[in-house]
């Protein structure tokens, strides 16, 4: 694991720190669904999220169906939550 992978208490604490995020049921990810006015928004956003993703240098796994767009953060070398997730989710957060 990575010295930013989360513990325990973290991971139990993501729900108040992260309220619009659900954690998945091995606790080694977070999703969290997003719905815009059309297509354009969407991809508009996903373009800003792509961006910063890039300069953190950790990118989610996501999905776009027209105005929807999915999306799990996860740390693969963490093999499950780390700070750089909580991070990207905030920001995310904040660009919505």
């Amino acid at each position: 694991m990575t010295s930013d992978a989360l513990d325990s208490k973290a991971i139990d604490n993501l729900g108040q720190n992260l309220p619009k995020w659900q954690l998945d049921d091995d606790r080694k990810g977070i999703r969290r669904r997003l719905e815009f006015t059309d297509f354009n928004a969407a991809f508009g956003f996903m373009a800003r999220v792509a961006l910063a993703a890039e300069a953190m240098g950790h990118h989610p796994e996501w999905f776009n169906v027209f105005n929807k767009v999915d999306i799990r953060l996860s740390s693969h070398d963490a093999d499950g939550l780390s700070q750089r997730d909580v991070k990207l989710a905030r920001f995310i957060d904040e660009l919505v």
